[in-house]
Parts: structure tokens; C-alpha cells; sequence
């Protein structure tokens, strides 16, 4: 039986500056930065288990560490091209061929066996990079179609209609999705601003479809409707077609609850038809009170049922003045014991900052009440009553992003 030699230990030395300097974090990250690719901590991996591996199996040879090379191009095809996990691959492919010769294990079969296995699992991470590839291709594209679809259905509100600025905060409950089924409208008209905030039973494609056809006949009937009970009469028939054409689909299932609110421009007053929403919330100055309608009016699609007397109520609005339309996605949020989100006591805190700075409270506080995931989409909607004079300050306002502590 031959002795084996062991190479020097200079030679080992040099062998881990040369592939230090070819993989360093800091090269390869500048050299990201410098070609536009966008960088982040996680790419190092596969590098990472590249450099602790030849570090192990140059510190402890007898353990031949470089056997677990293969784990550098099988993360790779989780966040590299298909190009940049074959890199990886040869990069630790190259780096067990030279651990392989210094060990004096090159040539024969464990050595041999090694490098072949290093090289099957580069090549079935490069065809797993190109399958995710794809994926993420056909994800983007799907995301695109949703983009749009937003764009159309819950189309960017103005800031500014008449005398009432108007700003607005929405999620879906999914974390790719971009619409669901709470929805929002904001119109000027010849009776003044109208608005619209609502909640489709249900999830899914078929409360989007739902959706689509409120904010359709809203759109279609918000000018000519002499008054809010007529505007809610075109909506219940819209939405009595879509149930009876939609096969398989309990009529009495398919409801929308929806909140309908009219500023006239000359009078300090605002109109309030609640069809079975929850009650929104009026902010004059530091107070805070919900508008309870005073007769319950039917939910939309639910007047056959129900009939269809729509109770109409009448609250002072002057200048300053707020009002928060919300969905129950808002309220009904829970914490880890199950206990609702107090909303009215909880907005008291903020109640005299600006729409915009409402909203992003009210967006953190939820984030931080809510237990687990949010299993439901939510919409929440500001109406400003506003002078020039405030609008120029609500501007300025915007303009220096200052933070506000809650």
C-alpha cells in the first residue's frame, strides 16, 4: 500500500485565496450593483455554501467536506437564471476538482463519483431555475391582467371634487391579489359629490364580477339619479339581471352591502343611505360618533325580500369635517384572543390628521392589531370637507414627508 503525500500547506493556502478572491461577497456584490442587476443578501447563498465548504474540507480533509457542493447549485435554481446557476455549478465544480486533487483523491472512484454528482445536480437545478423562470413569467403576467383590471374597477379617485377632498385605503385579503370584493367610487355630479364604499358577499372572481356590476351602474346612473334612493333602485335592478343570469347561484346569497353619500356644494349638510354596510364614522374636530341610519334600508339584491323603502338621513358636514366610510374588513379585524378592532375608539388617537395621514395610521394600527393572516379584503374611504385655504395647506402638507408619531 502507497504513502500518501499531503500538498504543503502553503500550497492549501493559496488554493483558498485564489477561490476567495473569485467568489468574495464583495466583488460579486459590486459587480451586481455596477451591471444593474438588483442585489439582495439572499443570492450570497449558494456562494456562501460554496466558501464554508472548501473551508471545512481544507481544515479537516479526513471528513471530505466538498462532497456537499452539490447543495451550491441547488439553491441556486431558486434565485439564479439558468446561466447563473451553470456558474454556480462549474464554480463548484472547479472548486471540487481542486479540493478532490489536493486530497489526492482525483481519479479514483469517491472523488470520481463526486464530480459526477455535482455535475447531474447542476444540471437539474438549471432546468428547475428554467421551469421557475417560466412560472414567474406567467405570474407576472397574470399580475399584469389584475393590475389592469384595477385600474378599471377601482380606478385612482380624484384628490379634489368641489368642496371635498377624498382619499382612499384598500387591500385584498390575498397577498398577490390586487381587487376582491369591497370597492369604492367618488364622483362630482349636478347634486354635488357622490360616493360609494361596498362589500360583495362572498370571494373570489365571482365578488370581483359582483363588484363590476355595481361600480357599472353606479358609474352609468350617479349623474342622472334625481336622489339617493332612486341611485339605489338602479343598482338593485343591475345587480337583480347579474344574479338571474348567473347559473347556479342562490339569489338570495348573491347580496352587496354598500353605503351611498351625497354633498351638495352649497349646503353644509351630507346625505347618508346605509343598505345593511357598517355605519360610518363623522370627525368634527377631536369628536368622533358613528351615523347609525335611522330605518334599516335593505341590503342591494335583497329589496324582494326585504322591500324597498330606503331611509335616507341628513347630518351636518361643514368645513373641516370628516367622514370615514369603511368595509367590515376594517372592523371586524381581530387580535390573538378574538376581540374586534375597536375602530371608533382607536381613530380618536389621530382623529385631527390629515385624510392622507389617517389613512396610513389606520393602515399601521391594523397591521399591528390584526392576529395571523387577514382573511378578508378591506376599503376604508375619507371625505374632506375643505376651504382653498385648507387644500393649499393640505398640499404643503403632503409635500414634507415629516413622520407623525401615532
Amino acid at each position: 500500500m502507497g504513502v500518501q503525500v499531503k500538498e504543503p500547506i502553503a500550497t492549501r493556502s493559496t488554493t483558498v485565496r485564489s477561490l476567495r478572491q473569485v467568489i468574495s461577497p464583495k466583488r460579486l456584490s459590486r459587480r451586481m450593483w455596477e451591471a444593474g442587476w438588483p442585489f439582495e443578501s439572499a443570492l450570497l447563498t449558494p456562494l456562501l455554501v460554496i466558501v464554508l465548504t472548501t473551508m471545512a474540507a481544507l481544515l479537516t480533509p479526513h471528513l471530505q467536506f466538498y462532497r456537499l457542493l452539490g447543495a451550491a447549485p441547488a439553491l441556486a435554481a431558486a434565485m439564479f437564471s439558468v446561466a447563473g446557476t451553470l456558474g454556480i455549478g462549474l464554480l463548484a465544480l472547479m472548486t471540487g476538482f481542486a479540493l478532490s486533487a489536493a486530497d489526492h483523491d482525483l481519479g479514483r472512484t469517491p472523488g470520481n463519483f463526486t464530480l459526477l454528482a455535482i455535475t447531474v445536480i447542476t444540471l437539474a437545478a438549471a432546468y428547475a431555475s428554467r421551469v421557475r423562470q417560466h412560472r414567474e413569467h406567467t405570474l407576472a403576467e397574470v399580475r399584469a391582467v389584475a393590475e389592469t383590471v384595477q385600474r378599471v374597477l377601482l380606478r385612482p379617485l380624484p384628490r379634489h371634487l368641489g368642496q371635498v377632498d377624498v382619499e382612499v385605503l384598500y387591500q385584498a385579503a390575498a397577498a398577490q391579489a390586487r381587487i376582491g370584493g369591497d370597492f369604492y367610487e367618488a364622483m362630482q355630479t349636478p347634486h354635488g359629490v357622490r360616493l360609494i364604499i361596498g362589500d360583495v358577499r362572498g370571494k373570489g372572481l365571482p365578488a370581483v364580477e359582483a363588484a363590476s356590476v355595481i361600480l357599472g351602474a353606479f358609474r352609468v346612473h350617479v349623474h342622472g339619479a334625481p336622489d339617493l334612493p332612486s341611485l339605489a333602485g338602479q343598482l338593485e335592478t343591475g345587480m337583480n339581471y347579474h344574479c338571474g343570469r348567473v347559473p347556479d347561484v342562490d339569489a338570495l346569497e348573491c347580496f352587496v352591502t354598500i353605503v351611498l353619500v351625497e354633498i351638495p356644494d352649497g349646503e353644509p349638510i351630507a346625505r347618508l343611505l346605509n343598505c345593511g354596510h357598517p355605519a360610518p364614522l363623522l370627525l368634527h374636530g377631536a369628536e368622533v360618533r358613528e351615523v347609525e341610519p335611522s330605518a334599516p334600508s335593505p341590503p342591494i339584491n335583497m329589496a324582494a325580500l326585504l322591500g324597498d323603502h330606503y331611509q335616507v338621513d341628513t347630518i351636518p358636514f361643514t368645513t373641516g369635517d370628516r367622514l370615514l366610510l369603511y368595509t367590515d374588513g376594517v372592523s371586524e379585524t381581530r387580535d390573538g384572543s378574538g376581540t374586534f378592532y375597536p375602530l371608533t375608539q382607536r381613530v380618536r388617537r389621530w382623529a385631527s390628521a390629515s385624510p392622507r395621514w389617517f389613512l396610513d395610521h389606520l393602515r399601521q394600527d391594523l397591521r399591528a392589531y390584526v392576529h395571523g393572516t387577514r382573511d378578508d379584503d378591506l376599503a376604508a374611504l375619507v371625505a374632506h370637507r375643505v376651504t382653498p385655504c385648507d387644500r393649499e395647506a393640505a398640499e404643503l402638507d403632503r409635500a414634507v414627508p415629516v413622520q407623525r408619531g401615532h
